[in-house]
């Protein structure tokens, strides 16, 4: 029989080595409250410098397409922002991910599965925006040979028709539905890309270079509506874990998506709606409801002006692009040689502001673009990343 002493001693040592275990979980979840929090402030404060509209990150273009302190929301130096943003609050959750203390849970086994779907679903609406530059690349094209027209001094019948021609392509693309002007249009010349990537290993961007296929079936606006159709809100216990940053990032993510489908010219089949229904009474959650709403309203706006149809093409640009277009179609439709000095120096007034804004767009364009690229390319690497995570989890 062994001694008193020798048994105490070996359970006073199991008491202290799990009373430390004990002080060290209490530790750990101390710090992943605290990251958790942090997270949640830094979503806030990026999405509340949205609202204000800060200027993007510097590139080698900035001394031709410089965001001004107040840029209108969806104008393409407030989309570079957003996408930076984005990127900025993607690193945090990573930070979160990294400092928490994943287990195999049944709540993470369905909520990180669910997020790789979601980034997948992301992947395929990067590679429709991409196409959708492209195409909105050639509206500013045609404005620019409308600017060329109406720029000839005197004007005369035939540079006006020439503007008129182009001006019809213009205002056909601005409003068509998006099947018909994005670049996922079955009528592309694109090979060897799969809308949906899936199981595919080897995924690529489309554009700069690349070429794909997009399935004729594609819909933006499905994708986004399947990204949330399993998007709930931790509650109870799940609202202090791992779950809790795992809906936030869903929820910037479809955000994100929506917003870029809203702004952008991609294929859908529907009217575009809210996409989620945000906790407004969490502090992370304020600014992004705000945003949300107000592009809503945008929607709302251009629907009643358009008589319904497609989502999308809620770039401000491409807005102004489409009122200088109607107007300058009203006066190449009345026009008769020779027009009145009036009238020639409103519609050069038009003229000036369109060559502008084809100016603007033809540098903000290829920076997007290259931004959406950027996206594309950080949400494979995370998703690779939260694969791992899952793989190397400890079972509870």
């Amino acid at each position: 029989m062994a001694p008193a002493t020798e048994f105490q001693g070996s359970f006073l040592s199991r008491i202290s080595i799990r009373r430390n275990q004990i002080v060290s979980m209490d530790v750990n979840h101390e710090q992943e409250l605290e990251e958790l929090d942090y997270f949640q402030k830094h979503v806030a404060e990026r999405f509340s410098d949205l609202l204000s509209s800060p200027s993007p990150p510097s590139s080698s273009s900035d001394a031709v397409f410089v965001s001004q302190p107040s840029d209108p929301i969806l104008s393409i130096p407030w989309l570079q922002n957003l996408l930076d943003v984005f990127m900025s609050c993607e690193a945090e959750f990573k930070a979160v991910l990294s400092t928490t203390q994943i287990s195999k849970s049944p709540v993470l086994e369905r909520v990180l599965p669910e997020m790789l779907d979601r980034i997948l679903k992301a992947l395929d609406i990067c590679n429709a925006v991409v196409y959708g530059i492209d195409s909105v690349r050639q509206s500013r094209r045609l404005a620019e040979i409308a600017v060329t027209a109406l720029k000839q001094r005197p004007l005369c019948d035939g540079s006006v028709r020439r503007a008129k021609r182009a001006l019809t392509r213009l205002l056909v693309g601005l409003n068509a539905d998006g099947r018909d002007r994005s670049g996922c249009s079955s009528n592309r010349r694109t090979t060897s890309r799969s809308w949906s990537f899936g199981q595919r290993s080897n995924v690529t961007v489309g554009g700069g270079g690349s070429s794909g296929h997009v399935s004729k079936n594609c819909s933006a606006a499905k994708q986004i509506q399947a990204m949330v159709s399993n998007l709930v809100v931790p509650r109870g216990a799940e609202a202090s874990g791992p779950a809790m940053p795992v809906y936030i990032m869903s929820s910037v993510m479809v955000l994100v998506m929506w917003v870029l489908v809203a702004a952008v010219p991609c294929q859908t089949s529907s009217v575009l709606v809210a996409p989620l229904s945000l906790p407004k009474h969490q502090s992370w959650a304020s600014a992004t409801v705000s945003i949300q709403e107000r592009i809503g309203e945008e929607m709302k706006r251009k629907e009643k002006r358009c008589g319904g149809g497609g989502g999308g093409g809620l770039m401000e640009e491409m807005q102004r692009m489409e009122r200088i277009g109607l107007s300058l179609m009203e006066f190449a439709e009345k026009f008769r040689f020779p027009a009145e000095e009036e009238e020639e120096e409103e519609v050069a007034e038009k003229v000036d502001e369109l060559e502008e804004i084809c100016r603007r767009m033809e540098v903000g364009l290829e920076d997007l673009q290259g931004q959406v690229r950027q996206v594309f390319h950080r949400l494979v690497r995370s998703r690779i990343e939260i694969v791992s995570v899952l793989d190397q989890a400890p079972a509870i």
